[in-house]
């Protein structure tokens, strides 16, 4: 079978059905043979793996992804690709293409019916207008992930594995390191994908933590800190916590201070200079706060 990964062959297959690329869906399709080698392999997929691919494009990755894997299940919201899934994956037996936006489809439902419930890794070349609201679904959906290996832009890797006290560190950041360990696997340049996007990729792997720090009650208080911190980057903690009007009642401005000074942070320090693990420590000291 022809390689998906020859510029030709892929101008050949998209002419033959018509197909034309959708700026508004951020369709790129990867057209490198070394890179896709590399995503495979940075996903350390083995025979027994169950994978959820988002957008599989012409099927260039899903191709890979089943060679190596138990199952893959694709789920793409153009149905103008379905003709072309259907030549390129003929024979591709542990492959199932669903028709669907992610961001609204039954991913438990996909769980149970194809993988038995069994965990499972995500693999996926995201659209890059959507990126931070498809892996923020997967992170807070209560799915039985273990990795996530996603193309993203390459800003937005950056900011994913920034230190506090960078440029790059924010609310995102902390929300995605909170969940997973990410570490970026291959950066990627525009030249390898059909068309070129405007912006370079990166390829980074998010591997779910065993253990989260925080109860579901402490979690959301977690995430309303972050925000509060973030929302006023250039204002104090105690300011930017001060004038953020939580959920619960966490005090005037003196006890914020009190808060701050019990978990050992100062109240003069901003937002972006706090490790997850300090806001981790906020987050249990506001509610000793509140159920007092």
């Amino acid at each position: 079978m022809k390689s998906l990964t020859s510029p030709k062959v892929v101008k050949d297959i998209l002419k033959r059905h018509g197909f034309e690329f959708s700026k508004g869906l951020g369709q790129n399709f990867l057209i490198d043979g070394n890179i896709l080698d590399k995503i495979v392999n940075g996903a350390d997929i083995c025979g027994d793996d169950f994978i959820l691919e988002v957008g599989p494009g012409i099927g260039t990755l899903t191709r890979a992804l089943s060679n190596r894997a138990a199952k893959v299940v694709a789920v793409e919201i153009d149905d103008r690709l379905f003709p072309i899934l259907d030549e390129t994956l003929e024979g591709y037996e542990n492959v199932h293409v669903i028709h669907g936006d992610i961001l609204d489809i039954d991913i438990h439902g996909i769980v149970e019916h194809y993988f038995d419930g069994h965990p499972f890794k995500v693999v996926a070349n995201l659209p890059y207008y959507i990126t931070s609201p498809i892996i923020m679904s997967f992170l807070e959906g209560d799915l039985p992930y273990t990795d996530m290996v996603v193309m993203i832009q390459r800003e937005v890797a950056d900011r994913i594995v920034a230190y506090p006290g960078t440029k790059d560190y924010g609310a995102l950041t902390v929300a995605v390191q909170y969940y997973t360990e990410p570490n970026i696997i291959v950066k990627v340049p525009a030249s390898v994908f059909m068309p070129p996007p405007k912006v370079d990729s990166a390829m980074v792997r998010l591997t779910r933590r065993d253990h989260l720090p925080l109860d579901e009650r402490e979690a959301k208080l977690f995430f309303q800190v972050v925000k509060a911190a973030f929302s006023k980057r250039r204002k104090t903690l105690l300011n930017a916590l001060s004038s953020y009007s939580f959920k619960e009642d966490m005090g005037d401005k003196d006890d914020i201070r009190k808060i701050l000074e019990g978990c050992e942070i100062d109240p003069s320090r901003r937002g972006e200079t706090l490790s997850v693990d300090e806001f981790v420590s906020l987050a249990r000291g506001c509610m000793k706060m509140i159920c007092k």
